[in-house]
């Protein structure tokens, strides 16, 4: 397992969302107690001010957070580990202890194991999968080790002190508004769905919300759907497949622009062009494309890595009992749900810098 050390100062993030078991930031007992007896406004502001300031980027205590996520197999998990590793490396007091990766839940389960027993501060977990390794959550949080729960969600809300990920359902969602206000003129449009790995609970969430934008708009017709696993390669496959079935489609909607490369490929050997594309995540790949505007992909909705940079950031302020620099609450947030930005031609370059490889 390597350790990471980490130098230097940075800003925190942004929304939020989910679960919650218990707190661990506070305000000294004068700033508490005149909060809580004033009635004058001034000071009552004071107090807030200067609990606000205990939440700043100053170097606090040193502290060891560990992170456990799956394989880095995917441009977007690589992403991951680069962010959480580059947020880490800001801060001077902050070491981070990662493990391999792995995507057999038991080897995980065994390497969170081994940051529970090295007694970590904080721990950051994104499990290969949630309901698989909410056990081993709450046995860190039994243990007194506050956990941040990344992207794929804990069975139980009792397993994590913070939620840490994209808004999935609101990634289908705004895929099936940009589509739909497309096609909302063309009489009879036929949309088909290339999804993810259908086990997962984002998969299903990223459906449920493309399905219910497209209730919106009564000509719009879902035709076909097929799940593929996040890989170039079943990205080919299945879109080929889709395509084979379906002699003419007017959009697709692809949850994930790494297997979006393989749909890609399959679209052009088949030599089709008379619909038009909406990816998932952000790859720096898709947004190229999307910006020479000379293929059918048209835009990708964002499912930002940089939620593990924010995963950092909360830790952080776990394992010194700090709040979150421009909030005015004592402690962090339960859950933090990054937006899901439609990235087109039009704002491309906006979003280009936080393209992943």
């Amino acid at each position: 397992m390597p350790t990471h050390r980490m130098k230097g100062l940075t800003a925190m993030p942004e929304t939020s969302r989910r679960g919650l078991l218990f707190g661990t930031a506070a305000v000294s007992a004068g700033a508490f107690l005149s909060a809580c007896t004033s009635n004058d406004p001034k000071e009552k502001e004071t107090a807030a001010q200067s609990n606000a300031a205990a939440a700043d980027d100053k170097p606090g205590k040193a502290l060891t957070i560990g992170f456990a996520g799956p394989q880095a197999d995917h441009g977007w998990l690589n992403a991951i580990n680069e962010n959480a590793r580059s947020r880490a490396e800001k801060y001077s007091e902050v070491t981070l202890e990662t493990t391999e990766g792995s995507n057999d839940t038991a080897a995980q389960i065994g390497q969170v194991k081994t940051l529970i027993n090295k007694k970590v501060d904080v721990l950051i977990i994104l499990p290969a999968d949630g309901k698989a390794l909410t056990q081993v959550g709450l046995e860190a949080m039994r243990a007194g080790i506050p956990v941040i729960n990344l992207d794929r969600v804990f069975a139980s809300p009792q397993a994590y002190r913070c939620y840490v990920g994209g808004d999935s359902y609101g990634m289908g969602l705004n895929a099936g508004t940009y589509i739909g206000e497309q096609l909302k003129d063309k009489p009879n449009a036929k949309v088909v769905e290339l999804a993810g790995i259908d086990g997962l609970e984002l998969t299903k969430q990223r459906s449920q919300g493309f399905a219910d934008a497209l209730k919106n708009y009564s000509n719009i017709k879902l035709v076909a759907r097929q799940a593929a696993d996040f890989t170039v390669e079943s990205g080919q496959a299945k879109m080929s497949q889709l395509l084979q079935a379906q002699k003419k489609i007017d959009a697709l909607w692809n949850h994930d622009d790494d297997q979006g490369v393989g749909a890609l490929r399959a679209i052009q050997q088949a030599g089709r062009d008379e619909f038009l594309m909406v990816g998932g995540a952000g790859a720096k790949s898709a947004m190229d494309a999307i910006k020479a505007d000379n293929s059918v992909l048209k835009a990708t909705v964002l499912y930002p890595p940089s939620m593990a940079a924010s995963a950092v950031d909360l830790a952080r302020a776990l394992g010194q009992s700090k709040g979150l620099a421009g909030l005015s609450e004592v402690e962090i947030p339960t859950n933090l749900t990054l937006f899901s930005a439609v990235v087109t031609k039009e704002n491309v370059d906006q979003y280009l810098p936080t393209g992943f490889s």
